[in-house]
């Protein structure tokens, strides 16, 4: 019986000690939270249009969610139909935005209200109605009261045409200048090089002739009609040239794909840094003519792949490298098998990637010379 009594004794002391020991951790689990107060919606009725779809139309906003540890709190937004709220599905088919950490407020502008509003299902110009509610996560996510809000979405017009670039970059010959295409109604967008060595200046014409063109005007992003002050770009690279003819701006981004890889690298270069080939894209040129990126490099064995803007957010790699159709955000890559001079293309066709998203696919070729 003593034999037993001491058993007791020592499994209670162990239990006790385990107890003691986790008598500080924080079971947050356990401890119940909400959002203090409901969220808000600047406006509970909107009417979209294509005329201001890159107007700010709404702004949620939420008050800070308090967990029972210290630790940033990351916030995202949900939208759904209303009878995809309930049930065993609820909320399965939503739009979720992620907000960021310690972020209590969330701007949309009209053409992506519009795109989530149309992809919900909701009919273009018939007023229609979507839920929204707030995400807040930590150990664990909890989720506001949703408010409800009535959208009348409108249907994207199929616009075509093309205003042109002429300028230093190609002798400002208006037959061979750039093409900028319409990806919606008076705003067109297309991607050009300036060679090292080539001026910086440019001018905007609405055809192929110099009857009717645009120069700078107030500023140097300002349109002017029959200006006689050029545009000008930073200087030598690759940019994105986005042309609004409602509102008489333009804009250019540095914008560039790359071949990035072993192969891509240099002797000296691999030497320095062992995995300099992916840390470093070799950026391509375009070739406006022919729609095309494109380089001709002294290449090393090894892989190979495309790139946007020498980052990862956006590459290409070939899920059958015995094809030239590269895929996005695959991992594979193609195999340069003998060091030497190469010519390689890359042609992606780029509408409007800022609202439609990148292509599923583009071409390229590699071609030993």
């Amino acid at each position: 019986m003593k034999k037993y009594i001491n058993k007791l004794i020592l499994l209670g002391s162990v239990l006790f000690l385990g107890s003691s020991c986790d008598s500080n951790a924080e079971l947050t689990t356990l401890k119940s939270v909400s959002f203090p107060s409901e969220i808000t919606a600047s406006s509970s009725t909107l009417v979209l249009t294509e005329d201001t779809a890159d107007d700010q139309v709404l702004l949620l906003s939420w008050p800070s969610v308090s967990f029972p540890i210290e630790a940033p709190v990351t916030y995202a937004i949900q939208f759904d139909l209303v009878g995809d709220t309930g049930g065993s599905n609820a909320w399965q088919k939503a739009k979720r935005i992620e907000v960021g950490s310690d972020v209590l407020s969330k701007t949309l502008i009209g053409r992506d209200l519009n795109k989530i509003a149309v992809d919900l299902g909701l009919e273009p110009n018939v007023a229609g109605k979507l839920v929204v509610r707030v995400e807040a996560a930590m150990d664990r996510k909890i989720y506001s009261n949703p408010i409800t809000l009535t959208i009348t979405p409108y249907e994207k017009s199929v616009v075509f045409g093309e205003i042109y670039m002429p300028g230093s970059y190609q002798g400002w010959a208006i037959e061979t200048a750039a093409p900028l295409t319409a990806i919606q109604k008076g705003v067109y967008q297309g991607y050009m090089t300036v060679p090292v060595g080539a001026g910086p200046g440019f001018k905007l014409n609405t055809a192929r002739n110099w009857a009717q063109f645009y120069g700078a005007g107030a500023t140097n992003n300002d349109l002017q009609n029959m200006s006689d002050t050029d545009f000008v770009l930073p200087g030598a690279g690759s940019y994105q040239i986005k042309v609004n003819l409602n509102t008489l701006k333009w804009s250019q981004t540095p914008y560039a794909w790359g071949i990035v890889g072993p192969a891509s690298a240099t002797a000296d270069q691999t030497a320095g840094d062992p995995n300099y080939g992916w840390n470093h894209s070799v950026p391509m040129s375009y070739d406006h003519v022919s729609q095309t990126w494109k380089i001709t490099a002294n290449l090393l064995p090894g892989a190979l792949k495309f790139r946007l803007n020498d980052a990862w957010t956006i590459n290409y790699g070939p899920a059958d490298p015995s094809t030239n159709i590269v895929n996005l955000d695959n991992g594979g890559a193609y195999t340069i098998g003998e060091a030497g001079t190469y010519e390689v293309t890359f042609k992606i066709i780029e509408t409007d990637p800022a609202t439609t998203g990148y292509p599923a696919t583009a071409v390229t070729s590699i071609v030993k010379k």
